[in-house]
């Protein structure tokens, strides 16, 4: 496994990309002074966007129908978990847009080459935010445990 996004995975029989470009903007608007230079302020983050692109060889590779799943999931219009095979979670990402190009064609026209492009934005505000506090939930789960074994026993 390359990457998840939701419940797709990008392997070798689905979409293996060639390239993973990722992009993160951040925000410094500055204000003018009179005989000074310009002052900046940062306010945070801003987009982040997350580009893949490589070419499928449907005889080897994923294709077509690997492409038309990830159109279903863009066209859901919902946020999606983006891990890496590494264990890297990059957060909420939706589907902005999927590019393909088909070339050198079989008899029947489908193609012997797609290349591709799928563009990614994040939506969540962090990590933090979309997994909450992790040692309240691991202390919430502790008590929970303890609370049910103390009921199985009496």
């Amino acid at each position: 496994m390359m990457l998840t996004l939701g419940f797709f995975v990008f392997q070798l029989q689905t979409v293996p990309y060639q390239s993973l470009q990722r992009s993160v903007d951040y925000r410094w608007p500055s204000n003018s002074r009179i005989g000074q230079r310009p002052t900046v302020q940062f306010l945070g983050v801003s987009e982040e966007k997350i580009t893949l692109s490589g070419v499928l060889m449907p005889e080897i590779t994923g294709g077509r129908l690997s492409l038309l799943a990830l159109n279903i999931m863009a066209d859901q219009g919902k946020a999606w978990p983006l891990l890496e095979g590494s264990g890297t979670i990059y957060g909420m990402f939706v589907v902005n847009s999927i590019s393909e190009t088909r070339t050198e064609f079989f008899s029947d026209g489908s193609a012997r080459k797609i290349e591709f492009t799928l563009t990614l934005t994040r939506v969540d505000q962090s990590l933090t935010a979309m997994f909450g506090d992790l040692k309240a939930q691991a202390n919430d789960l502790l008590t929970n445990a303890g609370d049910y074994t103390k009921g199985l026993l009496s």
